[in-house]
């Protein structure tokens, strides 16, 4: 592509007035003995080098009257992170070291039909302490990725199990 422009650069812009004084004698004699002369094409060339493309106009802006004020850094606004999800449930397993697995049950009822439709997931939560046994209901709490498959944190145990 930057070979073809190159190309029709050289061409369009003569090397010299000499040459182009040579040109014109060489052109003249043909067209006396040629046929009615009829007018050549223009070359169109497809893209304008940057220096010769028309300049866009951008307004101008207003002087600046007086004097500007110092970028100051105002302090971040003290806020907790996104609220993170709860959910209350009954600890499946407790074998791991400081990991608990927690069912959850969800019961909805289907958005259609009405009948009610009970669902239960399976959390790992995240246990420091190890305080919670089978069969405990705990409270556990959304967190940051601890490990490949624990997300949520025990906060509390509601009921010990008996």
């Amino acid at each position: 592509m930057s070979e073809e422009i190159e190309e029709t650069e050289i061409e369009e812009t003569p090397a010299s007035p000499e040459s182009s004084v040579e040109a014109t004698e060489a052109e003249a004699p043909v067209e006396e003995t040629a046929a009615p002369a009829q007018p050549e094409p223009k070359k169109k060339r497809k893209r304008l080098p940057r220096g010769e493309r028309p300049q866009k106009t951008r307004p101008k802006r207003a002087a600046a009257t007086g004097t500007r004020k110092p970028i100051t850094r105002q302090p971040k606004p003290e806020y907790s992170r996104g609220r993170r999800q709860e959910r209350r449930g009954v600890v499946v397993s407790s074998a791991m070291d400081k990991t608990i697995v927690v069912k959850v049950d969800v019961t909805k009822s289907h958005p259609r039909y009405k009948k009610v439709v009970r669902r239960s997931v399976k959390f790992h939560a995240h246990d420091e302490q190890n305080a919670a046994n089978v069969g405990d209901v705990v409270r556990i709490v959304e967190t940051r990725p601890l490990s490949a498959t624990k997300r949520w944190r025990l906060a509390e145990i509601l009921e010990a199990a008996r």
